[in-house]
């Protein structure tokens, strides 16, 4: 009998399977399932989108691209970031097309890692960030948030967990699992901790377009930050193209260049037939993603509401499309509650510990499905709490319709 791990990398065995990815694994070979695990929207890609990569294939465009991706695809991109956060970025050597949002973030974090320096990350988080910077070289530091701030980092939080290795803060607004929405007025004030110590900001920014109440902005566009951010944008949530799987990055001509050579070796290009349904995503594609963004902000208020009245204490998140109810009144670990749930009342949703240390005590729940699951997951959830014998203090917040 060979044993395997002599062969395998120490690193790479001891990487946590994603904590998401288990319970829809789950949850796909039973019946009658409501899902709120993943995070993916339920709108299929506009048809236009569609029509122009399938027109692209008919027209022969299967071969490779350049591999920073199509110059056209690239001054879109370009256009996209003046007119939407008012950032202005060279299509030529400032933007790199790549295979997600997740292949930006790793390019990223293996252009600017050195072994044993540390990225400062925000939790909850997105259960990819640790272990893209551990397979970087690097090492993830936690800084945690809670739910009395809405879950909101601040820049004294930031500036304690800063040592002599921090080389990079990892910033997600709204952030996945939580929503938490970093306004301008926080940005700056951590804009100057990420200047005073001499930092990198790798921003996130794929939920950008899917803020409901403030405005948004990236903290590219603060004094002294353009030179200091690398920003990840991509198709996957707000244009509904998820499958596809494309995203870019822009940053500073000497980050790029590093990355592109990473980019070259790792990945070549991505796919030139999808290019082109993201040209016609960028150029003709607002209205869609303004009712999209319209349906999640209902379905928000509906569902944040709606866990209130039953008794799990939920902020009202600023934005993408996931609500961090507390669970912690059922006397119920966040994974305890996610399989009884499942196997019970047959909703998927995903245990917070998943995101991170700070996330136990809670639940995440994608409202990125219609109206009347959400309901019926609601019905279901309120059964399973009676089930308990919970009776949970109502949250005197409740968002209105």
């Amino acid at each position: 009998m060979i044993d395997y791990n002599q062969f395998l990398a120490t690193q790479a065995v001891e990487l946590k399977p994603s904590g998401i990815r288990r319970f829809f694994d789950v949850a796909s070979k039973m019946e009658n399932v409501i899902s709120l695990g993943v995070g993916e929207p339920d709108f299929v890609t506009p048809w236009a989108i569609r029509d122009m990569a399938i027109a692209s294939i008919e027209d022969g465009f299967t071969s490779y691209t350049a591999n920073p991706g199509l110059l056209e695809l690239r001054e879109e991109i370009a256009n996209y970031m003046e007119r939407s956060y008012h950032l202005s970025y060279q299509p030529e050597n400032q933007i790199i097309v790549t295979i997600g949002a997740s292949q930006a973030l790793d390019t990223a974090f293996r252009a600017l890692l050195n072994p044993g320096e540390e990225v400062l990350i925000i939790e909850p988080a997105f259960v990819s960030y640790a272990a893209l910077v551990t397979m970087a070289g690097g090492k993830p530091i936690p800084v945690s948030t809670w739910a009395e701030n809405g879950f909101k980092v601040t820049a004294e939080q930031i500036e304690k967990a800063i040592t002599p290795r921090t080389k990079a803060i990892l910033l997600c607004s709204p952030n996945n699992p939580t929503g938490a929405f970093l306004n301008k007025h926080d940005l700056s004030a951590i804009a100057e901790v990420v200047k005073k110590h001499n930092l990198i900001v790798v921003s996130d920014e794929i939920y950008a377009e899917l803020t409901y109440d403030e405005e948004y902005y990236s903290i590219a566009t603060l004094p002294g930050m353009y030179e200091r951010t690398i920003v990840i944008n991509g198709f996957s949530k707000a244009f509904a193209m998820t499958g596809w799987r494309l995203g870019y990055v822009c940053a500073p001509q000497p980050i790029i260049e590093v990355m592109l050579k990473i980019h070259q070796y790792t990945t070549m290009c991505a796919p030139h037939m999808l290019q082109h349904g993201a040209i016609e995503a960028l150029r003709n594609g607002a209205d869609q993603v303004e009712e999209m963004r319209k349906s999640y902000r209902r379905r928000r208020n509906y569902i944040v509401e709606a866990l209130n009245q039953i008794g799990l204490n939920c902020h009202l998140p600023g934005g993408a499309f996931y609500v961090f109810p507390s669970i912690q009144n059922t006397g119920l670990t966040s994974e305890q509650f996610a399989e009884q749930l499942l196997m019970k009342e047959r909703v998927a949703v995903v245990p917070g510990n998943a995101f991170g240390e700070s996330g136990e005590g809670y639940i995440r729940c994608s409202y990125a499905t219609s109206l009347q699951q959400l309901q019926e997951a609601i019905r279901r959830i309120e059964k399973f709490l009676q089930s308990l014998g919970a009776n949970p203090k109502v949250c005197e917040h409740q968002a209105s319709l």
